[in-house]
């Protein structure tokens, strides 16, 4: 029994997509196949297989994949890769052992010398450093726009530069890290289609790893390849380091021999523990963001908090930012910042005094964790970049977790009572 019946909500298909109960001897759950190697009947088989592997060679009718190496493949890899699609709307995916082994293996895919890599500020720092380390490295330029830029302030940032039949590859942030800042993905979209050539198509990625597949899918808004660290929503238990990409078949093929090569292709423990991850997904997403609408809503009129930056508030719904967010988004999600009166010092007070939440990094967990921006994650940026986008020594940012709300309210208020 293969089950594989794409009508039904991605809830129910999480659970049960593209697994064979028969081939796995009746296990409930897809089994670790903790092998590197894979046996195969004989050696014709070996020989045609291989030569399907290297591109020369077609599949017999009805034949699947074949298992040889699992730096290539193996059974828990393809199941995540056919559940991975389903949020997104994707054709193909591919998991890997971090978030950055899938943004760099899809960029290097991509990208040749000679090309820039337009993107959108601010960005992820990991995504900065391989931008302006590696790439520059490789002799690949880039050139950066901001939030509330229109088309036609891109397109003359683009002229300046004498980038205009340079651009290859696009890539967005949204929301980026820590304040929620939306850029729009139908002015990314746009810039696409006025940069591409019969002879040379402009790709459009997309970082949705700050609201997950469930709360906003790109593709839909005309993303060619959606990039996670799946780390976060994804793996949801801060447990296990992997990443993902999601698209096209075509590109996801060419990708895929990079990762492949690269040897970033995820693990088989991975896989099982994304795989188990999958299955509740948007009940741990839906309980997370329900408990930061009220927390973001509490924090907003209390007197020791400045501002919240969180999607939806109460008198900002006609701001740029939240129209944003509602032509794209589906909620808004379970990541708050706000900023302390004071600074680094009232900041440092408060968190000093967290008990139920967490002093840490990541975001994403069931677990409620607080970090300081400015010190943490943006440290690399210069404080100039940080005042100019918002990442001030006074801010929090919260990934809220699963716990139950008063309590997280309950800490929160005797963290701030201590400023």
């Amino acid at each position: 029994m293969h089950f594989s019946d794409n009508s039904l909500h991605p809830d129910s298909l999480l659970g049960s997509l593209s697994q064979d109960y028969t081939q796995d001897r009746g296990a409930l759950k897809v089994p670790i196949y903790q092998s590197s190697t894979f046996v195969f009947p004989d050696s014709a088989t070996m020989k045609r297989l291989f030569a399907y592997k290297n591109g020369r060679g077609e599949l017999l009718p009805g034949e699947a994949e074949p298992m040889a190496y699992s730096r290539w493949n193996h059974p828990g890899l393809q199941t995540l890769e056919e559940r991975l699609c389903v949020w997104d709307g994707g054709e193909a995916a591919l998991a890997f052992e971090s978030g950055m082994a899938a943004i760099s293996s899809c960029w290097l895919a991509l990208l040749r010398p000679g090309d820039v890599i337009l993107y959108s500020n601010p960005l992820y720092g990991g995504c900065d450093a391989f931008i302006h380390t590696q790439l520059k490295a490789m002799q690949i330029n880039s050139l950066a726009f901001d939030a509330n830029d229109t088309v036609d302030d891109v397109l003359s940032r683009i002229d300046q530069a004498g980038f205009r039949d340079k651009i290859r590859v696009i890539h967005v942030e949204t929301p980026c890290n820590p304040h929620n800042l939306m850029i729009d993905l139908s002015v990314a979209a746009e810039i696409k289609k006025i940069l591409t050539k019969p002879e040379k198509e402009v790709i459009l990625t997309v970082d949705n790893t700050y609201y997950g597949p469930v709360f906003q899918q790109p593709i839909k808004h005309g993303a060619d390849v959606v990039l996670y660290s799946a780390t976060k929503y994804i793996g949801g238990h801060s447990d296990v380091m992997a990443g993902a990409c999601i698209g096209r078949k075509e590109l996801m093929a060419v990708i895929r021999g990079w990762r492949t090569q690269l040897g970033a292709t995820a693990s088989p423990f991975t896989c099982f523990l994304l795989l188990r991850s999958l299955e509740t997904l948007s009940l741990r997403m839906e309980k997370a963001a329900a408990n930061a609408r009220q927390l973001a809503d509490w924090l907003n009129q209390h007197p020791k908090v400045k501002k919240v930056y969180y999607p939806g508030l109460a008198g900002e719904t006609d701001s740029v930012n939240n129209l944003i967010f509602r032509k794209q988004c589906e909620h808004s999600g379970a990541m708050i910042a706000f900023d302390v009166k004071g600074g680094e010092k009232e900041a440092f007070c408060f968190l000093d005094a967290l008990k139920l939440i967490r002093l840490a990094v990541s975001l994403g967990g069931t677990e409620s964790l607080c970090a300081h921006p400015a010190t943490t994650s943006h440290a690399p940026m210069t404080a100039a970049n940080r005042a100019r986008y918002g990442i001030g020594d006074a801010m929090i940012r919260f990934s809220v977790g699963i716990e139950h709300v008063q309590d997280l309210q309950a800490d929160l208020n005797q963290a701030l009572s201590q400023i």
